[in-house]
């Protein structure tokens, strides 16, 4: 019969050790691995499955509006990265160099990218002379490399991910200005209404802001050990690179300009956010919408009926494709063995059916966010799998956006900026927006400034941390 089984659930609660429950469910849901390269993990298919649903939504959000996919190297040459300095030193630290293939050292040093703007920017300037040349409006999935070691977590910092980097270019500045707010908000919709994150979105400070763009827009959130998540970044970088690279056209009056740009990007850290926002004692929790298996079947296996009861959940899985359904209909495995590893690996629903249920034509329907469990006859399960998983959604991001809300503070003064840091609070409060004082901010209590909200009604007060006079609130986090 049954091999001996050993159970593979979560031996620390959430709320105990954050950061060793984070580990397990990676490795247990078997979601990734490390690899034998230093701070740089394996993807495994259960996680690759989530980035791919995540990269088939936003792709064809991006397409609608006109934009297309592109691949550029991601060999750079060094005098490309340095065209732009502002860029460069921000990210000289975290650039790996190639220097030598075989025995042979390189002329010149190649970087592998960290971002995309120089290796694209060369060939812009080349494809662009005329303003019947824009917009151009480019998108590439590919792999990033950034050579940093401060505090890795698998998805959330490793020194290689995957990620999406959008780069367009424009005729005028209004252009440029509103597709940067299109994309926040299609990356705001993303989070919101696929991955059940609630989100808080708006510019960063200059301290903070991409190197080499003029603003920096961004979606963040709280994770539940009272870090914040930078969720997605757009980024106005107005001529700056332009006129670094020579993007040039003639407008109508046959006036050569520089063109106004943009670039956005999210990456496989927001898997990462769903693990630590959704997941619970039991392990992963996905919600429907960017799960590619919605539901398991498992049989009720016993040994008089099982030839008829595995029949019938075989019939279930083909009425149920649309679902991408699993079929667990393993013998060497109880039960009961069975529903923890798959709720270990946050699949959605569970169909139960065995021999009790197919008396009355029904299957035992079970959530994996609230546990649930509801007989549906077998007619009306389709119906009834639409509405769960509809509903389910919906309660994974009210319970989110309850967390947040709770999590969020409010400061009047440095005690109650510091106090509601050290508890793991995210901090609201007017600020002065002075470098002087971010910078004290982040020395004495480690926070940083995540954004600066847009379209603030109240016009003016007190900084929340050195109560100077101030004329716009901001969100203040510890991150990772």
């Amino acid at each position: 019969m049954a091999k001996k089984e050993e159970m593979q659930g979560l031996t620390v609660k959430k709320e105990k050790d954050f950061s060793e429950w984070y580990s397990q469910i990676i490795q247990k849901a078997e979601l990734a691995e490390h690899s034998s390269v230093s701070g740089c993990i394996v993807l495994r298919p259960n996680a690759f499955q989530v980035w791919e649903q995540i990269k088939q939504i936003f792709d064809k959000k991006i397409k609608k509006t006109g934009h297309k996919n592109a691949y550029f190297p991601m060999l750079i040459p060094e005098k490309l990265l340095e065209k732009e300095k502002e860029h460069i030193q921000g990210f000289s630290p975290e650039v790996a160099w190639v220097t030598q293939t075989g025995e042979t050292k390189l002329n010149e040093r190649l970087a592998l990218r960290p971002t995309s703007e120089s290796i694209m920017y060369e060939s812009f300037s080349k494809w662009i002379r005329s303003h019947r040349d824009l917009p151009l409006l480019l998108n590439q999935w590919c792999n990033i490399v950034r050579w940093e070691f401060k505090h890795p977590k698998p998805f959330l910092r490793t020194r290689e991910f995957l990620w999406q980097e959008g780069h367009t270019v424009h005729e005028t500045k209004k252009e440029a200005w509103n597709e940067t707010l299109n994309i926040l908000k299609e990356y705001e919709d993303l989070m919101k209404n696929y991955l059940a994150l609630p989100i808080i979105s708006g510019m960063k400070t200059n301290a903070e802001k991409f190197a080499g763009a003029d603003t920096t827009t961004a979606v963040e959130t709280l994770m539940p050990d009272g870090k914040a998540l930078q969720l997605g970044t757009s980024h106005f970088l107005g001529q700056n690179f332009s006129k670094a690279f020579e993007i040039k056209f003639l407008n109508e009056k046959s006036e050569e300009k520089f063109a106004w740009q943009t670039s956005w990007g999210i990456s496989t850290r927001l898997i990462g956010a769903v693990i630590m926002m959704h997941g619970d004692d039991k392990g992963l929790v996905l919600p429907p919408k960017i799960a590619f298996n919605k539901i398991v079947i498992v049989p009720i296996i016993f040994e008089d009926s099982k030839t008829k009861i595995v029949k019938k959940a075989k019939e279930l899985e083909k009425k149920l494709k649309k679902f991408n359904p699993l079929l667990d209909d393993r013998e060497e495995y109880s039960a009961g063995w069975k529903f923890n590893e798959w709720e270990l690996k946050g699949i959605p629903v569970r169909i139960e059916i065995g021999p009790k249920d197919m008396e009355k034509e029904a299957v035992m329907v079970v959530r994996r966010d609230t546990g649930e469990k509801k007989q549906v006859k077998i007619k009306e399960l389709e119906k009834t799998l639409d509405r769960e998983l509809e509903q389910m959604q919906k309660e994974l991001y009210k319970k989110a956006h309850k967390f947040l809300d709770k999590n969020v503070a409010e400061a009047a003064n440095s005690s109650d900026f510091q106090k509601a840091i050290k508890n793991g609070k995210m901090v609201h409060c007017f600020f002065c927006e002075d470098e002087k004082c971010e910078k004290k901010i982040k020395e004495e209590t480690g926070a940083t400034n995540r954004v600066i909200p847009f379209n603030q009604k109240e016009s003016q007060g007190k900084c929340g941390y050195c109560e100077s006079k101030a004329e716009r609130k901001s969100f203040f986090a510890k991150s990772y």
